[in-house]
């Protein structure tokens, strides 16, 4: 809404004042998570996932008024009018239709005189079309030999959600087909990729929607001279998915199909796009991806369709807020108990932080204080053995914990100290959220657990292709509601160009010296001007060399005749 304004909301006030009361000893969780039913009356189900924030410092006074803010910013009106096609994105003046690429409604979807919905369609067809001929063997490299392996190369939101979908059902990868991401600049990744694949059976997806992308191009010139130097044709190992009409577009023989992503899906909301489907149906099968779309469009319809009460997205960003706002935690952690979601924090870590990393609403106005959230993660019971010692006694933390009832892997696991190692895993995250909530008094300063540490728990009942689909949707849901509360715009991310041109700078004096050996860096700045000294020289500089503006050269000229008198 034009006129919210998240510091000056109604209900702002009221909840700093709840921030406090909250925060007195009396309020304590230990104490919150014994009232009667707690756990009932604080834990939602919907879209096929499980959500108890009955751990998180919150009670009805403190959610009421939550709610209150979610409708004095009317977000589920503008989550619906997202769906429908309306430009949300007032920054750019775009639609927003990420939920359109997973939706399987026939009812069209009328985007600027065309209806997206049937572009979509093309899109999954010619996906299901080409990932066929390459499982059967009919599409093949220069030298006739079938692909048993596929490179995402892509940075960003280009790789990092179809990274976590590709890890959490890697179970299911039965194509012969191994996945490798290709996303940084760094020689190390691409030499680490080179030294263990097979030219001729290999598979390059090119990913950039602009086609400029600069780590990306490189990442692309390099992959040509690669495979020309041994004598394989690029154009017939190499598929884009990039923008209509962009310099990838398909044209020349210079790839062997390009699928198209649209201006209206930003790179991190594109995993159910051609941006994952491509790379997911080469490595998983076109029917898995079609299964994952379905299990993101029932969260979706969960969210669209669900009262604020009931919501689960909704109430998770509510809580979210909260804490970030009103408890004033600045970061919160994803840990998920299942092995297979170990890349679903990086992919929220930019969903989230670049969507909500900011210091404008969307009308321009400045927050009080910047929006979002730092987010990390690591997979328990690893991340215990890691930095749960912060967590239970450093600086806290909210964390939201993940659990999977069955495994994807059913075998006989026998039983140690009487249990399995799934019910091992579950006596782990119940200890965890629980400890973190109440913690333990000890006459020892050093055994002492001051507790009152909120956490969440997610429960999904497996990890098929729909579930992760579903908490794929969840995660994005959640982020775009937190958007929505604070007023700030989850879809534009200006705040990544300033590098870009920085390093743009950089880069021209990097090339005039490559072109002119003799060339000094006298003109660039005092601040960068001993780094690219060191990196030409490949030499770490020595005490009172850096940023004397001398070469390499001269100062080893100036030390021979030191050493001569």
């Amino acid at each position: 809404m034009a006129d919210y304004r998240f510091d000056q909301s109604k209900g702002y006030g009221k909840l700093v004042d709840q921030a406090k009361r909250i925060n007195e000893s009396a309020f304590h969780l230990r104490s919150l998570v014994m009232e009667k039913n707690r756990c009932t009356d604080f834990s939602i189900s919907g879209g096929g996932i499980f959500f108890d924030y009955s751990r998180q410092r919150v009670d009805r006074a403190i959610m009421d008024l939550l709610f209150d803010l979610a409708h004095e910013a009317d977000v589920i009106t503008q989550f619906s009018r997202m769906n429908a096609g309306e430009k949300v994105n007032v920054s750019e003046n775009r639609e927003a239709l990420h939920m359109a690429a997973r939706s399987f409604s026939t009812v069209p979807l009328m985007v600027d005189g065309r209806d997206v919905r049937k572009d979509f369609r093309g899109v999954l067809d010619q996906i299901q079309t080409f990932s066929t001929r390459v499982h059967d063997g009919t599409l093949t490299g220069s030298t006739g030999k079938p692909f048993t392996h596929a490179v995402v190369v892509g940075i960003g939101g280009s790789y990092l959600g179809t990274e976590f979908v590709a890890k959490a059902l890697e179970a299911f990868a039965d194509q012969s087909i191994s996945l490798d991401f290709l996303a940084n600049v760094d020689i190390h990744n691409f030499g680490a990729i080179g030294s263990r694949i097979d030219p001729e059976k290999t598979l390059w997806i090119i990913i950039s929607k602009s086609y400029t992308t600069v780590e990306t191009m490189a990442n692309e010139d390099l992959i040509r001279r690669f495979m020309a130097d041994r004598g394989l044709d690029p154009a017939r190992h190499m598929v884009t998915v990039t923008s209509k009409g962009s310099p990838g577009d398909q044209g020349g023989g210079r790839e062997l199909a390009a699928f198209h992503m649209f201006d209206f899906i930003g790179g991190r909301y594109s995993v159910t796009s051609a941006v994952g489907g491509v790379p997911l149906s080469i490595y998983l099968g076109y029917d898995r991806f079609e299964r994952f779309l379905k299990g993101a469009e029932a969260m979706d319809q969960h969210t669209l369709s669900a009262p604020p009460e009931k919501n689960l997205p909704l109430i998770a960003a509510l809580v979210s807020v909260w804490n970030t706002r009103f408890m004033r935690y600045p970061q919160s952690a994803i840990i998920p108990y299942a092995s297979p979601l170990c890349k679903l924090a990086p992919h929220v870590q930019q969903l989230n932080m670049e969507s909500n990393g900011k210091s404008v609403d969307m009308a321009g106005n400045f927050l009080s204080e910047p929006a979002g959230t730092v987010i990390f993660g690591e997979p328990g019971t690893n991340a215990q053995h890691s930095f749960f010692q912060l967590a239970h006694q450093g600086k806290p933390f909210p964390i939201e914990f993940i659990g999977v009832l069955n495994p994807q892997y059913q075998m006989d696991e026998g039983r140690f100290k009487g249990v399995t190692h799934q019910q091992e895993l579950w006596a782990n995250l119940l200890a965890q959220s629980t400890a973190l909530a109440t913690g333990k008094n000890d006459e020892n300063p050093a055994k002492w657990f001051s507790g009152n540490r909120p956490s969440s728990i997610l429960v999904l009942e497996s990890l098929e292709p729909e579930d992760v689909g579903r908490l794929l949707a969840f995660y994005e849901a959640k982020t775009i509601y937190e958007a929505f509360l604070w007023g700030n715009n989850p879809f534009d991310q200006f705040g990544v160009e300033l590098g870009k041109v920085t390093a743009g700078s950089l880069r021209k004096v990097m090339a005039q010296k490559n072109e002119n050996p003799g060339y000094a860096f006298d003109d660039v700045d005092p601040l960068n001007r001993p780094y690219l000294e060191m990196l030409f020289s490949g030499k770490l500089a020595e005490q009172g060399d850096a940023g004397s503006g001398n070469t390499p050269e001269k100062v080893q000229l100036t030390r021979e005749k030191e050493r001569r008198g």
